[in-house]
């Protein structure tokens, strides 16, 4: 996925989930934070990061805050962006046919998945999360409590044992990563879901993507340690 107006900025603080401020050439100015998540080792004053310049002069906040820069790493932070590239990468034909059907959204018991796909006899549901959080080359999952996730997860179970497939799908928003794990530090509930999860017959997996300041795409397959 490609975006528009991108521009660098500099981060100042972020007063809370959904706002931040940056400097761009002397001038503070308030920006969106798309993802709302703690992002705590990320978002630190004095990082550069990628904000996008909106048009619509109606908005409050006239940039969004895309990506940034940890070290030498660039880090797609956008919380929408999974989703998007994931769609993109499975009517590639990145995990089933390309002519496959793919219904984004689609609801199963209590649970809204973000993907159902029928290609040929298989009738799959899969949930993308999206991963930030890095350190010294592992990437773990979730980087706050997500009783959601935990959630989404046990309806995958029921999937699987109503006859689906069902897959966890880890898109890595950043390059040259070691591993992932669940963060059973943060939310062990989650983490034992997972495991769960594996046990029952759901899949479970996770790939990097290839990160520009304007660019996010799916790349290579990343080891998934439970």
């Amino acid at each position: 996925m490609k975006y528009a107006q991108i521009e660098p900025a500099v981060f100042l603080e972020r007063p809370n989930r959904f706002v931040a401020y940056v400097e761009q050439a002397g001038k503070r100015e308030i920006c969106h934070v798309k993802n709302t998540g703690r992002c705590k080792e990320l978002l630190l004053p004095g990082t550069t990061v990628y904000v996008q310049r909106q048009s619509n002069p109606a908005r409050k906040t006239p940039l969004d805050l895309i990506a940034v820069k940890k070290g030498e790493r660039l880090i797609n932070m956008d919380a929408q962006a999974p989703n998007k590239v994931t769609a993109e990468w499975l009517r590639t034909g990145g995990f089933c046919s390309a002519g496959a059907f793919i219904k984004p959204e689609c609801r199963y018991g209590n649970s809204r998945f973000d993907f159902y796909i029928e290609d040929g006899l298989r009738r799959i549901f899969m949930e993308v999360k999206g991963v930030t959080l890095e350190e010294d080359g592992v990437v773990r999952f979730p980087d706050a409590p997500t009783e959601r996730g935990v959630k989404h997860i046990l309806e995958l179970i029921e999937c699987k044992r109503a006859g689906y497939e069902a897959y966890i799908f880890f898109v890595i928003q950043m390059k040259n990563v070691r591993f992932l794990e669940p963060n059973d530090r943060t939310h062990p509930a989650f983490g034992e879901a997972l495991r769960r999860a594996a046990a029952e017959g759901v899949g479970v997996f996770a790939r990097d993507c290839l990160v520009e300041p304007d660019e996010l795409k799916i790349d290579r397959e990343v080891e998934v340690r439970l």
